[in-house]
């Protein structure tokens, strides 16, 4: 192998990884706030690239619809939370964890009714052309996909660090009852919580499309990737959601380089297992405080 491919699986796994953390920051975004996993979060993903694709089929720019696809988005979270889960959330985590479930199902099957099963396109946001890096090849969407991750990082350490949202979420993430106590509206941090985890699954599903091509059953798969990239960055950290993308993408890279590309998706399923028996607050390993 030269050094030149080592350089292409390398850029394969920083593209895969940033996308990965892109869908493990939704994660975190909510686990940190409400202490539940949304397992809707790849049909956020699904959703993204789905109505980008429908967007730019129906004649609309492909800016607008990347746009509208994440506001859109970004809304049924809030809706997901303000009419499913606020109404129910005495019943404890695992009910409201498998509610997130039937929801997830629900969005499935209303994307298949309302586009069909078939795979559709969306055209690269700057040109098809690959980037000679280093010897490697680099399409340019991938470029939009680490600069957007990078963008979606900063901008959550600048709302967690100089934002009163921010501080709220901090707050919600030690305890809701200590959060209420000194005047936070934890219900309204929760909806937000779920709003934003939206628009980043939905900017990671329109950012990849170009480069996969996106179907009503993208959702599952991506989001088991994004919750292993969770789990084995830290759970409801949000450095640890990056790092854990990035460490996931890359050991499937080199499993498709050392292995075989057949065992690529186990990965994160070995992965997953491996950091929930041997590290369960995973690399960071930050203590989340206590969710009330």
């Amino acid at each position: 192998m030269t050094s030149a491919d080592v350089l292409q699986f390398v850029a394969s796994g920083l593209q895969n990884g940033a996308i990965y953390a892109l869908v493990a920051l939704g994660f975190t975004l909510v686990f940190a706030s409400t202490g539940i996993i949304n397992f809707a979060q790849g049909e956020f993903y699904m959703l993204g690239g789905m109505l980008v694709a429908a967007g730019v089929a129906a004649g609309v720019p492909l800016g607008v619809s990347v746009a509208g696809a994440v506001v859109i988005t970004s809304a049924v979270g809030c809706l997901i939370e303000r009419a499913v889960l606020r109404p129910v959330r005495s019943a404890g985590p695992l009910a409201l964890i498998i509610i997130t479930i039937g929801c997830s199902m629900l969005l499935k099957s209303w994307i298949r009714h309302l586009f069909g099963p078939d795979e559709r396109a969306v055209p690269p946001f700057s040109g098809s052309e690959p980037v000679a890096l280093a010897g490697a090849l680099i399409q340019p969407q991938v470029l939009w996909v680490l600069g957007i991750t990078v963008v979606a990082a900063a901008g959550l350490t600048v709302l967690y660090r100089w934002t009163r949202l921010g501080l709220a979420m901090r707050a919600c993430s030690i305890s809701h009852d200590a959060a209420r106590i000194v005047g936070i509206d934890t219900a309204r941090v929760v909806m937000l919580s779920f709003g934003l985890s939206g628009a980043l699954g939905a900017l990671a599903g329109a950012v990849v499309a170009p480069i996969t091509q996106t179907a009503y059953d993208v959702g599952a798969r991506m989001g088991l990737k994004g919750f292993a990239a969770a789990v084995l960055g830290g759970l409801g950290d949000p450095v640890g959601a990056i790092v854990g993308g990035l460490v996931l993408g890359l050991l499937e890279s080199g499993a498709v380089a050392v292995v075989s590309g057949t065992y690529k998706d186990a990965v994160a399923l070995v992965v997953l297992l491996l950091v929930l028996v041997l590290r369960p607050q995973g690399i960071i390993g930050r203590h989340l405080g206590e969710k009330l």
